[in-house]
């Protein structure tokens, strides 16, 4: 199988467990890795053959920036529903990082990973 990643989409969203985070919001980084295949899109030049990774940015940002989530994991599912479901994939891993996470210590970021199939729809 082939692989469209989209790497390091950084978004300023409300998500986080803690109301504050909703508040006041705070920056996120996001991965994207769909699972296809590209080899008609690879022979005929055609945008139609592929996935439009426009498209799948716009999903990403609406998620990001139109709602308000306690918990990555939910951004995550949310994101790779709507991939799943809109595109001829068959796979998606979601990987979200948190960079300033509010605990008392070092850390460079939080991450959280999911990857969905077609097979689980």
């Amino acid at each position: 199988m082939d692989i469209i990643k989209l790497s390091n989409i950084v978004f300023y969203a409300h998500h986080g467990y803690y109301k504050a985070e909703r508040e006041l919001g705070q920056r996120f980084e996001l991965d994207i890795e769909v699972e296809c295949d590209l080899s008609q899109a690879s022979d005929t030049d055609d945008l139609r053959n592929t996935i439009d990774y426009r498209k799948v940015y716009s999903m990403a940002k609406d998620t990001f920036e139109n709602y308000k989530f306690k918990l990555l994991e939910t951004v995550a599912e949310r994101i790779a529903d709507q991939i799943l479901k809109s595109f001829n994939v068959n796979a998606v891993l979601i990987r979200i990082r948190k960079p300033h996470v509010p605990l008392k210590g070092f850390m460079d970021h939080i991450e959280i990973e999911i990857r969905r199939s077609k097979d689980e729809l």
